[in-house]
């Protein structure tokens, strides 16, 4: 089961608060363990313009007010930024599938504030992490769904990602369970 480049949905009853309805996006999945950034948990005090300024970048009024998303609970004070697959760095970046890519570098960081960066973009502090079999067992175990991303799921608006995510699969949020069923 490859699932790097989709999206991991939480199911009601988890366990984790922490990734209560979060939707993940899967940058990496192998037989190595697993790693994905939450793309729908906007931080709540922090903005892109405070980041950059802190990093004397330059940044346009439009920038300034993005939001910074909480990527997950794996060294919160890193950053990553999911974005679309028109842009590449000059240093690094992580190409997934057709549409997406990741870069963790600053000179990304330094083409958005001045306005040269991808189309579409999602600045992340922290990751979620998973390590061999973790996340396989953590499906089983009925704590995720899964479907494909596509751009308007992953870079629309945040408070409506998991919802609009189960409805792509043909799932109504207010039917979900938090306990698997045996046949």
């Amino acid at each position: 089961m490859e699932l790097t480049g989709k999206l991991l949905l939480a199911m009601p009853g988890m366990g984790d608060m922490r990734f209560d309805h979060s939707v993940v996006f899967l940058c990496e999945h192998s037989p190595k363990g697993a790693m994905g950034l939450i793309v729908n948990k906007p931080a709540q005090d922090l903005a892109l313009g405070e980041v950059l300024e802190q990093l004397d970048i330059a940044v346009t009024p439009d920038v300034r007010r993005m939001p910074v998303h909480f990527g997950g609970p794996v060294e919160t004070s890193r950053g990553f930024v999911l974005h679309s697959g028109d842009y590449t760095s000059q240093l690094q970046t992580l190409k997934i599938g057709d549409g997406f890519g990741m870069t963790a570098t600053q000179d990304i960081l330094e083409d958005i504030g001045r306005g040269s960066g991808p189309a579409q973009s999602l600045m992340m502090l922290g990751y979620a992490g998973w390590g061999p079999g973790q996340l396989e067992q953590e499906i089983l175990a009925n704590g995720w769904l899964t479907c494909d991303a596509r751009s308007d799921l992953v870079f629309g608006n945040s408070t409506e990602k998991w919802q609009s995510a189960l409805k792509s699969l043909g799932v109504d949020p207010l039917g979900l369970s938090g306990t698997a069923g045996r046949a």
